[in-house]
């Protein structure tokens, strides 16, 4: 990659990431279509979705992404994933894309299009999965963890979950008679399959922000069901299997650490 294409690439993740923080303030302030995100999510009314508190995580989110696009523009005093040029075009690249994806998405959830908003959430979920593999097997520095894989490994745990979030709404839309009437032993299952998915990419990835990305989404849920504004306990058997799924994930975390402090020893 040439001198300028790599400038350009530089320009266009810098450009990009503003448009989409653009769109996300937007939906906030004006807001897009005259409700806001959270407002929209509570038209489709079930027992997966988290508290409003537990979407402050966007804020993180978008922070520590900010912090990547900067780093991007340095030049390391020390070989890194960023000076790579094959290895920081797929970065950039994928960047790019899931950040058109989320503003779309943002356009699509706010204007009501759930069909649309399922599809392209999905087409997110696959750039994260592509980008935090793609991060799993690579040599990376210190600063590399910090402002390149902690971004989207929180990015990636938090979208996990809304992408499950989203599906979840898309069937509450379509008013699926079995769905609805059985909510609580789908809820359930819905949540032991995200633990499963969600153990499954900690270990595969040796990704502990991952999943403490994925413990603030699943406590978003358990607040849900305690606060008296929310089901108000309604429903034990749900908040029982959420405080299981924390603990496990809490577990998993704590194991992959360990054998992560093992394999630092062992170099």
């Amino acid at each position: 990659m040439s001198k300028q294409e790599n400038l350009m690439s530089k320009w266009l993740v810098t450009i990009i990431y503003v448009i989409m923080l653009g769109t996300n303030a937007a939906a906030i302030l004006i807001p897009l279509n005259g409700m806001t995100t959270q407002e929209v999510s509570d038209t489709y009314p079930n027992l997966f979705a988290p508290a409003g508190l537990t979407f402050a995580i966007w804020s993180v989110i978008y922070l520590l992404l900010a912090g990547f696009v900067i780093y991007q523009w340095l030049r390391p005093k020390r070989p890194s994933i960023m000076s790579e040029p094959s290895l920081s075009k797929k970065i950039r690249g994928l960047f790019i894309v899931s950040s058109i994806l989320n503003s779309v998405w943002l356009f699509a959830w706010q204007y009501l299009q759930i069909n649309l908003s399922v599809v392209i959430m999905l087409g997110l979920l696959m750039i994260l999965i592509s980008l935090n593999r793609l991060l799993a097997k690579v040599a990376l520095t210190t600063k590399d963890r910090f402002f390149v894989r902690l971004p989207f490994s929180i990015y990636f745990g938090w979208i996990t979950i809304a992408t499950i979030a989203n599906i979840t709404a898309f069937f509450v839309d379509k008013q699926i008679d079995f769905f609805q009437n059985n909510q609580p032993i789908w809820t359930v299952i819905v949540l032991m399959i995200g633990l499963v998915i969600i153990c499954a990419t900690i270990l595969s990835n040796h990704n502990i922000a991952y999943g403490c990305a994925t413990i603030w989404a699943y406590y978003g849920i358990l607040f849900k069901h305690q606060a008296q504004n929310g089901w108000n306990q309604a429903y034990p058997m749900i908040i029982l299997t959420v405080i299981g799924c924390i603990a496990v994930i809490v577990l998993v975390c704590i194991y992959e650490s360990i054998q992560e402090f093992k394999r630092k020893k062992n170099v």
